[in-house]
């Protein structure tokens, strides 16, 4: 039965991460296919660019709940039915899937995001305190360094290191417990994040990675564009 628990949560992760709530946004509002705006990718960052602020956010945030929701479904669904001490691989699995699924979505032809709104979601679920950690570091990066691949990858790096810190210092124990599951899951999800931004890395290092934010405005000013 144990394989099939695992089976569940990897469809549930999987499915609900596939939603690509930016194409939806961005075509519903807009009228255009996200797909043919940008870096082609249905998260937050090229929604805020083919749709505005607010159908931005409203994508980043649909994307986090995706995680967030994963999570609580495969509680929902096997809570009552696993040992507790599997639930948390069972939890962990929803969320590393969630973001594959928003990376590969079955519902784009295999196309998708950069992951880290799932990523953030399921680690919320989790840990909680998450969520305010993630939109701190998310709103700075963009803001004033511009770089969403950088701001991405940060989140990514940033998760699995505080369930480490968690789990080595017993803080927040009363909140949560983290087990290995979770650590194992962060890792993941952090490697796929990484691979999914290798082409905005090569651009960064060649310095023609688009920005966004407070840098892109003062990059479009007069004067102030590279001669």
């Amino acid at each position: 039965m144990i394989p099939l628990y695992f089976l569940g949560a990897i469809c549930i992760g999987y499915f609900l991460g596939a939603i690509p709530f930016g194409r939806i946004y961005v075509r519903y509002f807009r009228g255009i296919d996200i797909l043919d705006v940008g870096s082609g990718r249905t998260g937050g960052t090229n929604s805020l660019r083919a749709g505005g602020l607010t159908i931005g956010l409203l994508t980043s945030l649909s994307d986090v709940l995706k995680g967030i929701v994963a999570v609580l479904i495969v509680r929902l669904v096997f809570g009552n039915f696993v040992p507790a001490d599997l639930m948390p691989w069972l939890e962990a699995s929803a969320g590393v899937f969630s973001v594959i699924g928003h990376n590969w979505s079955i519902y784009v032809g295999f196309r998708g995001g950069a992951g880290t709104g799932p990523n953030v979601g399921w680690a919320s679920a989790v840990f909680p305190p998450m969520f305010p950690v993630a939109f701190i570091v998310m709103a700075g990066m963009l803001y004033f360094v511009g770089w969403a691949s950088v701001a991405s990858m940060m989140m990514g790096v940033i998760i699995p290191i505080v369930f480490i810190i968690i789990a080595i210092t017993g803080r927040w124990a009363g909140l949560v417990a983290i087990t290995p599951a979770y650590i194992v899951g962060g890792l993941l999800t952090a490697l796929i994040v990484a691979y999914s931004l290798r082409g905005n890395f090569v651009r960064l290092f060649k310095g023609e990675e688009r920005i966004v934010g407070l840098r892109a405005r003062w990059k479009n000013q007069p004067g102030n564009a590279p001669s």
